[in-house]
């Protein structure tokens, strides 16, 4: 595949000339290949990942918000992106917005022009303040509703990070945080939900995850800040606090009960602390770690 990596994602490759020719085997391994390749660019781009993902958290830990923008399938992994924060890590509903073009519509089916309307990408991002962070994603790039959003939300002062397949390109010019996954040309010609979106899914999962375990929302490997909703999770969060302090079975549940299924809660009510003091040192420390390094200095 030489020499593929640079030329866009909307180049047809011809290695895979013939694909509907091919046996079915033959297709699948061409795809895994191109998956596994799309996972190599993501660590190529390491470093601006990184510098993005710690850049977001020190915004996010201002008390801004965090917002995602895009369109097609791009969006789409977006979106999913962020609304997974919730669940997993506790991350406030309020302090999540998703600018999709198209709205919720374009969730589920495509939404014609949406993409195209700059006008509606800046109109997203007009309320966008410095507090903020906007991550937009676009495979090509050039994406005129997700690039007129990162420059809107730039224009006022939020924190912007670019993440697309093609170099050199608008939306990677205009984010402060540039991230290029080199994904290359794919199997089918244009269809950027194969290696484009393979590649944009793990590195948002990769700068989220860092930007969330920098908030303090991990504790060790742990999601101490899962939602508890249901008995799976409720049964996972009576584990961790036995391993994290040694209760026993009946004491951990009995914890997470009273702390309303907050697992960095329910660990500091089993190290002895008051249900409110617990509360104001998550609350002043703003990590399980935290709190608990605060009370070995009172």
């Amino acid at each position: 595949m030489e020499g593929e990596h640079t030329v866009n994602t909307e180049s047809a490759s011809s290695r895979y000339r013939d694909l509907d020719t091919w046996e079915p085997g033959e297709v699948l391994e061409a795809l895994i290949d191109r998956q596994l390749a799309a996972v190599a660019a993501v660590r190529a781009a390491r470093p601006a990942l990184e510098a993005a993902a710690l850049a977001v958290a020190g915004r996010l830990a201002q008390g801004g918000r965090l917002a995602y923008a895009g369109a097609g399938t791009s969006g789409r992994i977006a979106v999913q992106d962020g609304a997974e924060l919730v669940p997993t890590y506790g991350w406030p509903q309020e302090r999540l917005l998703y600018l999709l073009a198209g709205g919720r519509e374009a969730l589920f089916q495509a939404v014609e022009g949406a993409e195209d309307d700059e006008a509606a990408g800046r109109a997203a991002a007009a309320g966008l303040t410095p507090a903020d962070v906007l991550v937009g994603v676009a495979a090509s790039g050039r994406t005129p509703y997700t690039v007129a959003a990162v420059r809107e939300a730039r224009s006022r002062g939020a924190l912007t990070v670019g993440v697309a397949n093609n170099p050199g390109t608008p939306l990677l010019e205009a984010a402060e945080h540039a991230v290029f996954l080199d994904t290359g040309p794919e199997v089918i010609a244009g269809s950027t939900r194969l290696a484009a979106g393979t590649a944009q899914k793990v590195a948002l999962n990769l700068l989220s995850t860092l930007a969330m375990v920098r908030l303090g929302r991990v504790y060790g490997n742990r999601m101490v800040e899962v939602e508890m909703t249901n008995k799976k999770l409720w049964g996972r969060g009576v584990r961790m606090l036995r391993e994290l302090t040694g209760a026993g079975q009946a004491e951990a549940r009995q914890a997470l009960e009273q702390a309303q299924g907050r697992v960095s809660l329910a660990v500091l009510l089993l190290k002895g602390v008051g249900l409110e003091e617990a509360r104001r040192r998550l609350g002043e420390a703003g990590s399980l770690r935290g709190a608990l390094e605060a009370g070995r200095g009172e």
